[in-house]
């Protein structure tokens, strides 16, 4: 098995019949990533990064996350991503639980203060830091100690894919200001990072661990899933042979962020078959269905709600004439009706399943399948090798096909484990190595199954699995909440968190105070649309505990945003 830094070289030796990635319409040839991310392994390394180190990943869907990526992997280093929704607290708790000596963000992508939010962030989580890295497109020029600037002429000639990037009109970016410090770090440069030769080393290993995702569960913290070498380059093979990525006019459209695994796999499965990859900084509906006819794009997979702003921007029949495969997961409740919406444009939606642990697109359904089966989510693994199974979570016994139970699976793409909680990781397996998914469903032969719900409470929030936990901690922070309890709610806007909480004082309890209190400090997918006093929580007594009653919970939230919309 080769390293990640070997695979990128042959790509870039080989490569694919047309560019590797269309970045807001500029072509990126596979050579000149491979060239920017030999630059930028050789300017970690002068940092200090060496094998094992962490790097967080602070950045949206641009040819300089994969460029840093691979970077990391050449050096053995591991790439830790971060959404870039995510405010100080949530930043901070990520880099400093996973220990990362080197951040790289943009600090004035979409107007937002991210350098603000990480100078606000409690210093001491970023105790092993040693580097900010600043990413920017305003073409400007300088030197490598502070601030995001660069040596370019701004024209984007120089070949590297980063370097003097200007927006879909033309028009050069602005400058955004960056402290020449952060906590006492110097703040580098991005593209003075690019100064450097480019490092022909290859450091990693196929068992050297190179990204870590976070993932909610029924905990307050997010865990951080990791994976190896092995695991991305032979799940990426596998998708792009299982979904036709190897065919010589594939083009694939990205739509999830690369900070999770539904955009990270479908990119790395891109590069895999040799396909040009579609991609923009964030997603757009009007811009990606307008890039899915230009680029004549094959592939796509998104969530229902993205794919329907595609339909709704899109005009004619077939909506998408190119189109071969497109796969979506079931996100947000109220696109109940999407594929049939599809299907009357022309599209046909497959459904997916895919989780952190297992990387996306992990299983899909066969197109050729009728509609009431294709939608369903689950469906054949993708790699040959893997076995899937119901077990019922009460007696411990294998069901049998057709009966549902919590999913188990045994693959290749599987976790490494969650990095730094051994305990959480034996807890994930089996005796015989299987991983519990916490998910329900059930089996309809051995490679094949259908999802039917997560087993536990966690919330689908902005096309994210939030724990419920996470939301009620922050409530519990503000000084007139005493006890807090979250479920999610179907709005006009889409599924949303909605809060219960017993106010010290129901006097002085101000709702609007209280979601400004959340909106500061998590990420505003997660902000509850409503937060309402409650004197008592229903709950059902029990031998063990005495347990929350969630459904009511969820009856009585659902019944005041009803109202609300009356």
């Amino acid at each position: 098995m080769t390293t990640l830094a070997a695979f990128l070289d042959e790509l870039a030796a080989r490569g694919p019949a047309g560019p590797a990635l269309i970045d807001r319409d500029r072509p990126v040839a596979a050579a000149m990533l491979a060239d920017e991310s030999a630059r930028l392994a050789a300017g970690l390394k002068a940092l200090g990064v060496a094998r094992g180190d962490r790097v967080a990943l602070w950045l949206p869907d641009l040819p300089a996350w994969l460029a840093t990526f691979f970077a990391c992997a050449r050096l053995g280093a591991i790439a830790v991503s971060v959404n870039t929704r995510f405010r100080g607290s949530e930043l901070a708790d990520i880099v400093g639980r996973s220990g990362c000596r080197v951040i790289v963000f943009w600090p004035g992508f979409r107007n937002i203060d991210f350098a603000g939010i990480l100078a606000e962030a409690d210093a001491s989580a970023f105790a092993s830091l040693t580097h900010a890295i600043a990413y920017d497109e305003s073409g400007g020029k300088g030197d490598s100690k502070g601030g995001a600037e660069g040596k370019d002429n701004g024209d984007g000639k120089d070949g590297n894919p980063s370097r003097g990037h200007v927006d879909a009109s033309g028009k050069a970016k602005p400058r955004t200001a960056v402290p020449a410090q952060l906590h006492g770090r110097p703040v580098l440069a991005y593209r003075a990072m690019l100064d450097h030769a480019p490092l022909a080393a290859d450091e990693g290993a196929p068992d050297a661990g190179c990204v870590i995702f976070t993932t909610s569960g029924t905990t307050r913290a997010p865990k951080f899933v990791l994976h190896d070498q092995r695991t991305v380059l032979r799940h990426a093979h596998d998708v792009a042979a299982a979904i036709g990525y190897t065919a010589p006019d594939a083009c694939v459209l990205l739509t999830a962020p690369l900070c999770g695994v539904f955009g990270f796999t479908n990119a790395m499965a891109a590069l895999a078959g040799r396909a040009s990859l579609v991609m923009r900084p964030v997603f757009d509906g009007e811009a990606a269905a307008h890039a899915a006819v230009r680029y004549r794009v094959t592939h796509a997979h998104a969530s229902d709600e993205m794919i329907s702003r595609m339909l709704d921007a899109a005009v004619g029949v077939p909506a998408f004439p190119s189109a071969r495969f497109f796969g979506f997961a079931t996100f947000a409740p109220g696109h109940a009706n999407l594929p049939q919406r599809a299907a009357a444009r022309g599209l046909t939606l497959v459904g997916l399943y895919g989780m952190s642990e297992v990387h996306a697109l992990c299983a899909l359904q066969d197109p050729s399948d009728p509609p009431e089966r294709r939608v369903l989510s689950g469906g054949r693994l993708v790699a040959p090798q893997g076995r899937v199974r119901a077990r019922d979570p009460e007696t411990g016994a294998i069901l049998p096909h057709g009966t549902a139970g919590e999913i188990e699976l045994s693959v290749p793409s599987c976790m490494v484990g969650y990095y730094g909680n051994p305990e959480a990781t034996r807890a994930a397996f089996t005796d015989d190595g299987f991983l519990r998914t916490g998910d329900l469903g059930y089996s309809t032969d051995e490679r094949s199954f259908v999802f039917l719900a997560r087993m536990g409470d966690t919330l689908r929030l902005g096309g994210f699995l939030v724990s419920p936990a996470e939301i009620e901690e922050t409530l519990l922070a503000h000084p007139e909440v005493t006890a807090a309890q979250v479920v999610g709610v179907e709005t006009a806007a889409g599924f949303k968190a909605f809060g219960f909480v017993i106010p010290k004082r129901e006097e002085a309890f101000d709702e609007a105070s209280v979601i400004a209190h959340c909106a500061a400090r998590i990420a505003k997918f997660k902000v509850p649309v409503h937060v309402r006093p409650i004197d008592v929580f229903p709950v059902t007594p029990g031998a063990n505990a005495t347990k929350i009653q969630k459904a009511k919970l969820r009856e009585l939230a659902q019944a005041i945003v009803a109202a609300d919309q009356a």
